[in-house]
């Protein structure tokens, strides 16, 4: 992937050496993660506790938490490389996602993507390390330990710079479901249909943040032209390794369809395909989807 070079966005926020700098209180909306890696799996897929209650990030429902004031935030050193890559990844979407809105005739607010250790609060909650990747709609924010792209590739088998953008562009999914009103909707149905429904909707949620990454990924390439050979499949096996049917079987526990928050490998893979081969937000409607 020919990143090296290119603009780098100024909403990244380095809270790397502040520590949790502040405590959030109860009450936060939920968070909404990529593939909440360890503790998910370990907790809710071997002892049959919903992910989404392990995950929750203390709970859903209400209005943001609030938090204590944190260290002023400050932006990453310039010869930190990894910083480097997630900002220029995170500039390309705001470039993206800006075009796409605009021709909408509306404005696209930018996120800010936060890179921190161990655990960090948030207008969700307090999330850790070990839940992966998160964004907040509370806050508008994107949280990310870059020590999850080592467990992407050691853990997970799914190397690849790219497979590291699909990551980022996946949590700023997220971020347009909340800009389009999809997440009130969705966050909305909470306490008022069953936990397998719940659950139903979330991987639906889910798979339209990957398809929304794969629009992401077409535009981005057809402007920048910087995807090299083997790209591609990076992102589209980082899909597979991260699909619910796959971390169960990998946890030594039964698939159990009802239980998936994320979606299948098979489903994340095609809806990232979908959304790289049209290149268009009307393709990723997973929630009229008949079959994902």
């Amino acid at each position: 992937m020919k990143w090296e070079g290119q603009e780098q966005s100024s909403n990244v926020e380095d809270r790397r050496g502040s520590g949790m700098g502040g405590v959030p209180r109860l009450g936060g909306r939920r968070g909404i993660g990529l593939g909440s890696i360890v503790i998910a799996l370990v907790v809710g897929w071997i002892f049959g506790i919903n992910p989404l209650t392990v995950l929750g990030l203390l709970g859903g429902g209400g209005g943001p938490a609030e938090v204590t004031q944190q260290t002023p935030a400050q932006a990453p050193p310039a010869d930190d490389r990894a910083a480097a890559f997630v900002s220029t990844v995170l500039r390309d979407t705001e470039q993206v996602w800006g075009a796409q809105f605009q021709a909408q005739r509306q404005a696209y607010q930018e996120p800010r993507l936060v890179l921190f250790r161990g655990a960090i609060p948030s207008a969700c909650g307090m999330g850790q390390s070990a839940m992966g990747p998160f964004y907040c709609p509370g806050d508008r924010k994107v949280y990310l330990d870059l020590g999850f792209f080592d467990t992407l590739q050691r853990q997970l088998g799914a190397p690849g710079e790219f497979a590291q953008a699909y990551v980022i562009a996946h949590e700023v999914g997220h971020h347009v479901q909340n800009l389009l009103g999809i997440t009130d909707k969705v966050d909305g149905m909470r306490g008022r249909v069953s936990e397998a429904q719940m659950n139903a909707l979330s991987v639906r949620v889910e798979l339209q943040a990957d398809c929304l990454a794969g629009v992401w990924a077409h535009d981005s390439q057809a402007g920048k032209g910087w995807l090299e050979r083997g790209d591609l499949e990076s992102a589209l096996n980082a899909a597979s390794r991260i699909g619910d049917d796959t971390l169960q079987r990998e946890a030594g526990a039964a698939v159990r369809p009802e239980r998936f928050t994320h979606g299948s490998s098979a489903q994340r893979v095609r809806w990232f395909q979908r959304g790289f081969e049209q290149g268009r937000v009307a393709s990723c409607n997973t929630f009229d989807a008949r079959d994902l």
